[in-house]
């Protein structure tokens, strides 16, 4: 399994906007792929402008599929990409779960 997490600064006043394109993309693209087994986005009620993606992935090839699908160019890399200041990608590895 391949874990991504993406702190994610929004540019100033882009709160909603951005929550609004990750719920328009969240069933055109994770919600049909067999490969992206969650994907979740979080806000921070005391850090505006800031989302923290977490998402899980059967295998590098599913990660790519899902940043290589129609949604995720029309959605992240194109509409989203704009209203963020930076982001980081970092990977990481399942230690425990319940």
């Amino acid at each position: 399994m391949l874990a991504k997490v993406f702190p994610i600064k929004l540019k100033d006043g882009n709160q909603e906007a951005a929550e609004e394109l990750v719920r328009e993309f969240a069933p055109r693209g994770p919600g049909q792929e067999d490969g992206t087994l969650s994907f979740r986005v979080y806000r921070d009620p005391a850090n505006p402008d800031y989302l923290l993606f977490v998402e899980h992935f059967a295998d590098q090839a599913a990660y790519d599929a899902h940043t290589g699908s129609a949604a995720y160019k029309e959605l992240i890399s194109g509409r989203f990409a704009g209203l963020i200041v930076e982001f980081v990608e970092l990977d990481h590895e399942l230690v425990v779960s319940l």
